[in-house]
């Protein structure tokens, strides 16, 4: 069991319910959400981004690693709180390969910092989304290492710049940037970004 499996149940406080509201906000600013718009969810928890975007977005689809996650998300799925069409994935895109199907939009929260190596997860994103489609990434600004503290193997939050290379890289276009909240830890204000892109 991991430490995400073991806080899933108690995930959705009131503090991550008003982030997730945040980033579905920021979303909207910088993405067209008027057409139907099929969504990933990567690295989803319990699917609190996909809550606050509501309507505006659909069929959706969730995937994150943690059966604990996992089954908060069909709990929700059951009780109405998500789309009853709702597709639960458990796929890891750094090693699995990305299943064959499209979205125009790609979502995750707080994910990519706790993966080592983006090169793989951002290709796949790439190959998910449908010319045109959009990825959005809500994410730390770069921070000194505070924020997980000792033996932490991700990624101490992300210089701009140098993620926009990657996601560019990856076969995507320009990358915008816009502020996104912050987390607010004891020991400081960890700021956040939204960085957007088109599929070329």
């Amino acid at each position: 069991m991991t430490s995400f499996d073991e806080r899933a149940a108690t995930w959705d406080d009131p503090v991550k319910i008003e982030r997730a509201a945040t980033v579905a906000r920021v979303v909207g600013e910088a993405v067209s959400l008027a057409a139907p718009v099929r969504l990933l969810e990567y690295g989803a928890g319990t699917g609190l981004v996909t809550q606050a975007l509501g309507d505006a977005v659909g069929p959706v689809t969730l995937a994150d690693t943690s059966t604990g996650m996992r089954d908060v998300m069909a709990e929700k799925i059951a009780s109405g709180a998500l789309p009853a069409d709702a597709r639960i994935w458990d796929v890891d895109l750094s090693t699995d390969p990305a299943p064959a199907d499209r979205f125009d939009l790609i979502v995750t929260c707080l994910t990519l910092h706790h993966i080592p190596h983006l090169e793989p997860v951002l290709a796949a994103f790439a190959t998910l989304l449908d010319d045109g489609g959009h990825l959005c990434i809500a994410d730390l600004e770069a921070e000194d290492g505070s924020f997980h503290g000792e033996g932490f193997h991700g990624h101490h939050g992300f210089v701009r710049a140098e993620l926009a290379a990657q996601i560019e890289a990856a076969g995507f276009g320009p990358v915008e940037f816009r502020e996104c909240g912050s987390v607010e830890r004891p020991d400081g204000t960890y700021p956040m970004f939204l960085a957007t892109a088109a599929r070329a």
